[in-house]
């Protein structure tokens, strides 16, 4: 780099060549040919001191700085890329624990359900069976009064007949004469 600066100047130096016999008359102090290698020396240590306090200094500090950012930079690209994954497999364990949880509870919910109508269906047997048991009790019950009530619509009967005939007549009549006679009612109404 230093031999860069080194050939520019001279470039420019060969270059300035006509500029400065142009200039030499009209009297410019830093285009005179005696002072020129003075002019040089300085310029060479004025540039080769800024060469090394740039190149030895300010340059290497740059670029730790810029190894630096770069290497943290890598970190946290990696970082990142750690942490995307690990969240990308959090959001699959979500998702897996939610399709758990919904088939689980659709799973109880079917239980639930088979499990209430079964119930109902138990209890639904248990009240045929107990209304079926009651029915046959209600019918003979009703069988019993149908085999008991002409006995006993016989005898109110007879009671009723003895108490209107001695009502009307006043007098008391045998009670076998009225049982015979509604007996033989009841039977003629059996047969119709």
């Amino acid at each position: 780099m230093f031999k860069k600066i080194i050939l520019k100047t001279l470039a420019v130096y060969f270059l300035s060549i006509g500029f400065i016999q142009a200039a030499e008359s009209g009297g410019m102090p830093q285009l005179d040919p005696e002072f020129w290698f003075s002019q040089i020396f300085w310029l060479i240590i004025t540039f080769g001191i800024l060469y090394l306090v740039l190149s030895k200094l300010i340059l290497p500090k740059i670029s730790d700085n810029l190894e630096t950012r770069k290497s943290q930079v890598l970190e946290n690209l990696e970082l990142s890329e750690k942490q995307r994954n690990e969240s990308e497999a959090k959001l699959k364990e979500f998702d897996n624990i939610i399709l758990k949880s919904k088939i689980d509870a659709k799973n109880i919910f079917n239980e639930s359900r088979q499990k209430l109508l079964e119930d109902i269906n138990n209890k639904r047997v248990k009240l045929e069976e107990e209304i079926d048991k009651e029915i046959k009790t209600v019918e003979a019950e009703i069988e019993e009064l149908k085999k008991k009530s002409p006995e006993r619509i016989n005898k109110i009967a007879i009671e009723i007949s003895s108490d209107l005939i001695e009502q009307l007549i006043g007098a008391n009549v045998n009670n076998s004469s009225i049982t015979a006679i509604v007996t033989d009612i009841a039977n003629k109404n059996k047969t119709l």
